[in-house]
């Protein structure tokens, strides 16, 4: 293990275009409320098979040249001229530096993809649900018969898909609102108690749709929508108030240094909402969108690769012109510090992050595919997956149900017998059981309550005992639920038990709600 300065330390004055400079926050455009459209019938939608999960998007460190390689690649930076060697442009800015990397290279990591995204277009079922009816508990077993719940809910309101072709980006539920982001509907709000659209944001840029958005909102009622000129790549990161729709700040995620725009996540933590692109990578003041901290490289001879989650940023660099080659390093999404750095002889390729505290990742090394806890030194230890596939969302961005309760892990699965959940114990790293045929839910409660969706056999809402895989029949759901009439979605309950199901490819309704 080695130590370096943190990110965020050293001079605040930025790099010649430097995207998150300090500016005056731009403010959009009046919100314009309108009146939800009339609801069209139902159209059913098809299940589609599974992709094995791939590695997220990277992110190629700084370097003090501009060329920036086909993405996911890992190009071996230019031999330093003879002598000695020019400073790192980026030492001691922390400023938020380009990860362009050095053109020119071997030892390049797999080619990109989307993996379980949107571009997929595969199927993503989550619930959030505050209330429970009664049932009997059942073992979790692969075998098992779920007996049917008594309890039935019906349908209360909809909306309507904004086009054939909308991909979900993203969605909050604030307790009274929807906030649904998509490719072809923007960024739009509705009200839980009856489905009426209450505002609808307008973009700062003419033109521009939702590409990324953080996974919740932060406790100011603010959160991170970035828009492009399409759901895959990004040229502006908005702090969005979840109340009103208006956009507090906008900042560019493109400029002269970095005119190609990529795909961005962002995540929100305390006062911080951090961004993780081929671009930039750093943090902002989640009021005023300033920067708080942004990376920089170790050396003048690197690239990079990145990976985030609430609360934490992985970077795996290469750096000729360093002693220690390689490091992977992880950083404090809301500070900038470094919190552990290990080095190593090869690259490590992070495919799914499950958690951020305690981090848990599913990684990729020249040597093995492991899913692995961290401690807070940066050790590891190995969770028994076997040959079983977690993941930490069903099949889209938009979802990432996969939480800790306790010490016991619940993640979204796929093995042989198909998509499910599965349960393991992050202290020994053993799998305590399995559930085929079941979705993962986004539950809203805090009280270690974890539940799923059925989808195969009757559509119902189950409760799982995470330590022992006991399932419990909550409430059967309409006919057509889940897997039977959306191909994805993201679903969540109201404080007052009713659950929302939202379509995330566009092929029905937009939100169907369910009292």
């Amino acid at each position: 293990m080695t130590e370096q300065r943190s990110a965020g330390q050293g001079s605040q004055d930025p790099e010649p275009g430097w995207a998150f400079r300090p500016r005056t926050p731009v403010t959009a455009e009046p919100v314009r409320r309108v009146q939800p459209d009339r609801p069209r019938s139902d159209r059913p939608g098809a299940f589609p098979g599974r992709e094995q999960a791939a590695a997220p998007v990277p992110t190629p460190a700084a370097a003090p040249h501009t060329g920036a390689p086909a993405p996911f690649a890992e190009p071996a930076p230019p031999a330093p001229p003879t002598g000695s060697m020019p400073a790192s442009p980026a030492s001691g800015s922390g400023t938020v530096s380009s990860p362009a990397a050095v053109t020119g290279a071997a030892d390049a990591p797999p080619a990109q993809r989307r993996g379980r995204g949107r571009g997929a277009m595969k199927v993503v079922l989550a619930l959030a649900v505050l209330a429970a009816a009664s049932g009997t508990a059942v073992a979790l077993r692969d075998a098992d018969t779920v007996p049917v719940a008594t309890q039935q809910a019906t349908q209360a309101w909809r909306v309507p898909a904004p086009a054939s072709d909308d991909e979900l980006v993203g969605s909050w539920n604030t307790g009274t609102l929807l906030v649904r982001a998509s490719t072809r509907g923007g960024v739009s709000a509705y009200r839980l108690s009856d489905g009426k659209q209450m505002w609808r944001t307008t973009p700062t840029v003419q033109g521009t749709v939702p590409c990324a958005m953080s996974p919740r909102p932060a406790d100011q009622g603010i959160g991170t929508v970035a828009f492009g000129e399409d759901g895959h790549s990004c040229t502006s990161l908005a702090g969005v108030d979840t109340a009103t729709g208006r956009i507090l700040w906008s900042v560019p995620l493109v400029d002269g240094k970095h005119p190609t725009a990529t795909a961005t996540q962002t995540f929100v933590q305390g006062d911080v909402a951090t961004v993780v692109s081929e671009n930039f990578l750093g943090g902002l003041n989640i009021r005023t969108g300033h920067r708080v901290w942004g990376y920089r490289a170790r050396g003048a001879y690197c690239n990079a690769l990145d990976w985030g989650a609430e609360g934490v940023v992985l970077v795996n660099d290469y750096c000729a012109d360093q002693q220690k080659k390689y490091t992977f390093s992880a950083y404090d999404g809301e500070t900038g510090k470094v919190l552990w750095t290990r080095t190593g002889s090869t690259r490590t390729v992070v495919k799914q992050i499950l958690t951020g505290s305690p981090l848990i990742a599913s990684l990729h090394t020249p040597t093995e595919d492991s899913v692995r806890v961290f401690t807070s030194s940066g050790g590891t230890r190995k969770l028994a997956v076997g040959n079983t596939a977690v993941l930490s969302g069903n099949e889209s961005d938009a979802d990432r149900s996969a939480r800790l309760v306790g010490d016991v892990l619940v993640t979204p699965a796929e093995d042989s017998a198909g998509d499910g959940i599965g349960g393991y114990d992050v202290t020994t790293g053993v799998k305590l059981w399995s559930r085929p045929g079941a979705a993962l839910a986004r539950s809203a409660g805090k009280d270690g309550t974890v539940y799923a969706v059925s989808t195969s056999g009757p559509a119902q809402l189950l409760r799982i005992d995470p330590r022992t895989g006991a399932v419990t029949p909550v409430t059967r759901l309409p006919d057509g639920t889940g897997h039977h009439r959306f191909t994805a979605g993201t679903v969540y309950v109201t404080p007052d038990g009713g659950v929302l199901e939202l379509d995330a490819q566009g092929t029905a309704d937009a939100v169907r709600f369910y009292r």
